[in-house]
């Protein structure tokens, strides 16, 4: 079972966002919360931490999982709205400037024997 948390209209481009979600994807939710909070790019990392600590507090919300066995299960950044502007250049023309937004979607799900198995750990 899995709960989401997700951000809309973030006014930063995907790919800055992207490459920040491709660490953290995988990991135990402690483990990405505490890499998020050393990470140098930190206007990046707290949205993602942000959407994380929702992720984690709706499944606490649902009372069916336990949430020290919490996992990113999936970790999407989409492509939001673009705003289109101009500057001005010379001979009277204009140049212009596209500004990116984003959306990001965080699955948690609880870690099970069988997950184990397919990251290559042994089941106990």
């Amino acid at each position: 079972m899995e709960t989401m948390s997700s951000i809309k209209n973030i006014r930063i481009t995907p790919r800055k966002l992207g490459l920040m979600a491709d660490e953290v994807r995988g990991k135990s939710v402690a483990q990405a919360i505490n890499y998020l909070a050393l990470s140098p790019r930190r206007r990046v990392a707290a949205l993602i931490a942000n959407c994380l600590k929702s992720a984690v507090a709706n499944a606490e919300q649902k009372g069916t999982m336990d949430i020290d066995k919490l996992f990113i299960s999936k970790i999407f950044v989409g492509k939001g709205t673009t705003l289109k502007r101009f500057k001005a250049r010379a001979k009277g023309s204009a140049s212009r400037i596209l500004k990116y937004s984003s959306h990001l979607s965080v699955a948690v799900a609880e870690e099970t024997k069988a997950k184990k198995n397919k990251k290559g750990k042994k089941a106990e």
